[in-house]
């Protein structure tokens, strides 16, 4: 079960934003509509449901912030991340105070839908290359501090993770050649990066010519990163590295979108990365439903 790869760091991650979306909401007077007009101990039971098809993400959220508002809340799930909804699907009960429903409303919304929204996103790529050899990944375009959960909604939609910062995969940029001084060869910045890194991490350079490919496969790294090719150029390169370094992975990255997807996939690269997963996916409707 998806769910089960929502470990202790998306939940170390999802408590701290938690606590401060709840701080920005209640701030140090609290609901004062609620405290207007809903005595402090009348009970409710309400519904999340999905108002259109989608692929679900960030429940175990939505359990976590009513329990930081109330550990009395129940939550009762029926459909799991990672679980296809259509419109109508009753995702959870929750019941307990309704005061505490009312508060935790908009909070629960606003993780859900936005994470359920990159797992439908996500979801829809993943099927337009399927029976390619493709596997679409994400990238490192994530809102500062929610990077873990966006990340974890990727894979709830089937996707794969890109390395998740700096500091666990070696990707060598155009920026990084520039930079460097050493050498002009790209294997060159390869074999050093090796050299220089821990063995287990990878090692990918980026290239946006056949022929700075060909420099690259040289120095044998673990992915190539191919920047904006059209896709008669990416057929070109998977029979360069046919030829030269089989077991190198090539990746295609740079206006990946639903239109151009598949042809990308039908090239023989392995890895697609999408940027648009994270920053451009628009929220699944879910909503807060009462079954009077």
């Amino acid at each position: 079960m998806i769910e089960e790869t929502f470990a202790s760091a998306e939940q170390s991650a999802a408590k701290i934003l938690i606590d401060l979306a709840l701080a920005e909401d209640l701030s140090s007077t609290g609901d004062l509509t609620c405290k207007a007009l809903i005595p402090p101990d009348q009970q409710a039971r309400v519904q999340v449901a999905s108002r259109k098809a989608g692929i679900l993400s960030g429940a175990p959220i939505g359990r976590m912030v009513f329990a930081t508002l109330d550990p009395d809340v129940r939550w009762e799930s029926h459909r799991h991340d990672g679980d296809t909804v259509a419109p109508g699907t009753i995702i959870a009960e929750v019941s307990g105070p309704l005061r505490t429903l009312l508060i935790g409303e908009r909070t629960m919304l606003n993780f859900m839908t936005h994470l359920s929204g990159i797992a439908s996103l996500t979801r829809t790529f993943v099927d337009a290359v399927a029976g390619t050899r493709a596997k679409i990944l994400d990238t490192r375009k994530t809102l500062p501090g929610w990077r873990l959960l966006q990340k974890y909604a990727v894979r709830c939609g089937g996707g794969t993770n890109h390395r998740m910062g700096l500091y666990d995969g070696v990707l060598i940029k155009d920026n990084h050649l520039a930079a460097w001084t050493q050498s002009a060869s790209i294997a060159a910045a390869v074999q050093a990066a090796r050299a220089k890194s821990p063995r287990q991490v990878s090692i990918e350079v980026e290239v946006d010519t056949l022929e700075q490919l060909n420099d690259a496969l040289g120095g044998h790294p673990d992915i190539v990163l191919l920047d904006n090719m059209p896709v008669d150029m990416l057929q070109t390169a998977v029979k360069l590295r046919d030829q030269t370094a089989p077991k190198v992975l090539l990746e295609a990255s740079g206006g990946v979108n639903l239109d151009t997807v598949r042809g990308i996939a039908r090239t023989g690269v392995e890895r697609i990365s999408v940027g648009a997963l994270t920053h451009s996916a628009p929220a699944l409707d879910l909503g807060f439903d009462w079954p009077w």
